[in-house]
């Protein structure tokens, strides 16, 4: 008797039956043409024309998708059931991520507050909570005319006090200002000028056409003082966190 698989080749292995497969799949499309059609007649009206034909498509593809599965071998559903429980780990992933995005926004947020005190946190209504840094002060991040400042809160400066390099970024022509305002400092006396920005931004608080002190020479980190301060409903330092509450 001829041997069809040569010297090497092995057994014959047996197909798997495919006759259960395709009753099997026949059974699920009938199924779901049921169930679709079933929903059509109780919720009639529910989807328009363009909404039905995204439906009766996606059903025609996964019918395609799902009809190689019949003559698939058993390797390939292994592989095919592998792929699938991938994807749909994605799926339920991103899903989560999704629903519970406001938590992880928030959970974030308080974790870089954490890691960088400069970066404000908020501790209710209208009221955000700045860690202690450096040194035992309080910075917290803004910005002018929409360019990024970090600003150090200083109750013991009258004015809003711009580093000249921060004010070059919002804008500001420091090069034409008039210095001619003296003030004094903790290292001596100062020269500034004074101008309004047009807008002055401590992460949701914002004021418009606020004005603000432009310092000659560099300071290394601009000031929030009390005119900045006194705009508030009300601030406090407690338990080396400083409390910034504004009104709605």
């Amino acid at each position: 008797m001829e041997d069809r698989h040569g010297p090497w080749g092995g057994p014959a292995q047996a197909q798997p039956p495919r006759t259960h497969r395709r009753l099997v799949w026949l059974a699920a499309v009938v199924a779901l043409s049921a169930v679709i059609w079933g929903l059509s007649r109780l919720a009639p009206g529910r989807l328009s024309g363009n909404d039905w034909f995204a439906v009766w498509r996606g059903f025609l593809l996964l019918c395609v998708v799902s009809g190689g599965l019949v003559y698939a071998t058993g390797r390939q559903l292994r592989r095919g059931a592998r792929h699938a429980a991938i994807w749909v780990g994605v799926v339920a992933v991103l899903a989560l991520g999704y629903t519970f995005r406001g938590d992880l926004l928030e959970t974030a947020l308080r974790v870089r507050g954490e890691l960088l005190p400069a970066y404000a946190q908020a501790a209710g209504p209208h009221t955000l909570v700045v860690g202690q840094g450096e040194g035992g002060h309080y910075y917290i991040m803004g910005a002018v005319n929409g360019a990024p400042v970090r600003f150090l809160i200083d109750t013991g400066a009258s004015d809003i006090v711009l580093d000249p390099a921060d004010a070059a970024r919002a804008g500001i022509d420091v090069a034409s200002l008039d210095y001619g305002r003296l003030y004094g400092t903790a290292n001596g006396t100062g020269h500034g000028a004074t101008i309004a920005v047009e807008h002055l931004t401590v992460g949701p608080i914002a004021f418009a056409e606020v004005p603000v002190s432009i310092n000659r020479a560099p300071m290394g980190a601009s000031l929030l003082g009390m005119t900045f301060l006194q705009r508030l409903d009300a601030f406090e330092v407690r338990g080396g966190r400083m409390f910034l509450r504004w009104k709605g």
